[in-house]
């Protein structure tokens, strides 16, 4: 198997993005890395998830405190073989080939097919991503140039992998009561303190993390950011101890731990009073990463149902021939290429605004930061709901550890988690809502999108402009009322806005997709807005042979 090749709208995406010279490269590059990650990495992945996870060897024979976290030597191959190929590298640095810098619309392709064998690994890269953004955007020359080639290795220099240490103990999501402290130590200060979930411990040569000065005053706005390398010149630990590896649901891949800060050497990273605005860029970033995962989760998924399908026979019949299966994979089929087409298309501008902050607009920030708290949420829920129909579709063989279904769902449960519950993204829509206005400038972006679509789309245009209205109803209701009752309303808005969005972006695909790319459009509305009425027509398996079986071309 090839991920790549299995999936032609990830080619019908990146066409629509990528000048003619660098999708020519980057497509040579994503095959190669389609085959890697559907056979070695997915082989390792495995071994990986259940008999070589992560584990802390505390100390030494001697009764030193070691905290080295061993790695298989899987996992170590996977390692070379994702950030050899610029998943890091390449969004800061000359691609050589090409004589240019990449850009996050290549690195998430290579992310989107790691995630469909090894989604545990991809954090670890989404946070050396985030390590390498803030390093480059706000780090010293001093510590760019020592650090930073390391960071962007694609096999030229030792690498080293990153971190972004928030979590606390007594905090939690509540980042402002935050109690590690950095004293200032000349050139440089020691930190001391705690993080309670910090991911990639062990494994990194570098982490980001949030400290409070001792001068500082308290809540976020008392954070500095800082840069802690894990070890010192001469290997030793720099004053970190790791106290437990976190023994997870899923994502057994990445180490997570409690790591004690005991005077560990750490650099400021940027002005001081700026550090929680940082790390909230890379927050930004980190659930660009998330929702990629869930993609890709999701489209391992619909491949595992697919093709048992195709295989398996039931009752004297194959499982596909029965029209309820033929239903249930043109849902997730549909589903799956519009959400990974509304993705995409966030990070066409997320791409934007994260090269050159000071460049984009007021409406181009706050649309990026609404976008990602809509998608984060929608796609790692579904995330979970197509692991789910995964396992269905094989019955008892889908709950058994010897298929990847279970793993799946293991692993998609935490995206839900990580970078922000529902419930905190819901109250970021909240205060992008008050402090932007963004609703406005959502409901006008959508009217223009839809203005701009083809008469032949004329029935579904006004549909979905019908919407809109209705949203624009709800919103002028929720806006008046106290804070307690919009916040009771705020996933509401958010779930609205995500059907319209990815509405919108269906129409699009639709208007220079082709027939298969209509037929989509269709099944997705009747999805989204439809569920609970009985489809007589029974689109579905009308458009099973074209969906599924994609006997039609898919050209841009």
């Amino acid at each position: 198997m090839n991920f790549f090749k299995e999936d032609p709208n990830l080619s019908f995406i990146l066409k629509q993005y990528l000048d003619d010279d660098f999708y020519k490269w980057a497509e040579k590059e994503l095959d190669e890395y389609g085959e890697v990650c559907a056979n070695e990495v997915d082989e390792r992945a495995v071994h990986t998830d259940r008999e070589g996870q992560p584990k802390l060897i505390k100390y030494d024979k001697m009764g030193n405190d070691i905290s080295h976290v061993w790695l298989n030597e899987g996992y170590k191959e996977t390692v070379k073989d994702t950030y050899g190929r610029g998943i890091v590298g390449y969004v800061h640095k000359e691609i050589p080939e090409l004589g240019r810098k990449g850009n996050y619309m290549y690195s998430y392709a290579q992310g989107y097919l790691l995630s469909q064998s090894e989604p545990g690994f991809y954090c670890p890269v989404t946070l050396t991503m985030a390590t390498a953004y803030l390093l480059d955007h706000y780090g010293s020359k001093e510590l760019k140039d020592k650090y930073l080639p390391h960071v962007l290795s694609t096999g030229d220099v030792e690498l080293y992998e990153g971190a972004t240490f928030l979590t606390e103990r007594q905090g939690g999501s509540d980042v402002g009561a935050n109690e590690t402290t950095a004293i200032s130590h000349g050139d440089h200060y020691r930190l001391y303190g705690e993080k309670y979930f910090a991911s990639n411990a062990g494994a990194c040569g570098v982490a980001t993390v949030l400290a409070r000065r001792e001068d500082a005053p308290e809540g976020t706005k008392g954070l500095s950011l800082f840069l802690v390398p894990w070890r010192n010149k001469d290997d030793s630990l720099n004053g970190i101890q790791i106290r437990r590896l976190k023994d997870k649901l899923g994502v057994r891949a990445v180490p997570s731990a409690e790591v004690v800060f005991d005077g560990a050497e750490a650099y400021m990273i940027g002005e001081p009073e700026q550090g929680i605005y940082y790390m909230m860029e890379a927050l930004n970033l980190s659930r660009v990463c998330n929702a990629i995962a869930s993609i890709g989760i999701m489209q391992r998924g619909y491949l595992e149902a697919r093709n048992y399908a195709y295989e398996r026979k039931a009752f004297g019949n194959t499982l596909k021939d029965y029209p309820m299966v033929r239903d249930t994979l043109v849902r997730l089929r549909a589903k799956q290429e519009v959400e990974t087409s509304a993705v995409f298309s966030l990070i066409s501008l997320f791409d934007r605004v994260m090269t050159d902050r000071e460049a984009s607009s007021v409406r181009e920030i706050a649309l990026n930061r609404l976008l990602i708290a809509l998608l984060k949420k929608e796609t790692a829920e579904q995330a979970i709901h197509f692991s789910h129909e995964s396992i269905e579709m094989h019955g008892g063989n889908g709950f058994i550890e010897d298929f990847v279904t279970p793993r799946l769902l293991r692993d998609a449960q935490v995206l839900t988690v990580w970078e922000g519950t529902a419930n905190i993204l819901g109250l970021e829509v909240l205060r992008l809502m008050h402090k932007y206005q963004v609703h406005n400038m959502f409901i006008e972006e959508m009217q223009q999108e839809l203005d701009a679509l083809p008469v032949e789309l004329a029935d579904e245009t006004a549909f979905v402009k019908g919407k809109v209205r209705e949203l624009q109803e709800l919103i002028n209701r929720v806006v008046v009322m106290d804070e307690g009752s919009q916040t009771y309303y705020s996933k509401t808005l958010a779930d609205r806005m995500t059907a319209i969005y990815e509405s919108v972006i269906s129409l699009k695909d639709a208007a220079v997709g082709g027939e298969r790319k209509k037929a989509i459009a269709e099944v997705f509305l009747q999805l989204t807005w439809k569920r609970d009425e009985l489809d007589f027509d029974q689109l579905s398996l009308k458009h099973f042979d074209r969906i599924v079986e994609q006997k039609e071309q898919v050209n841009v």
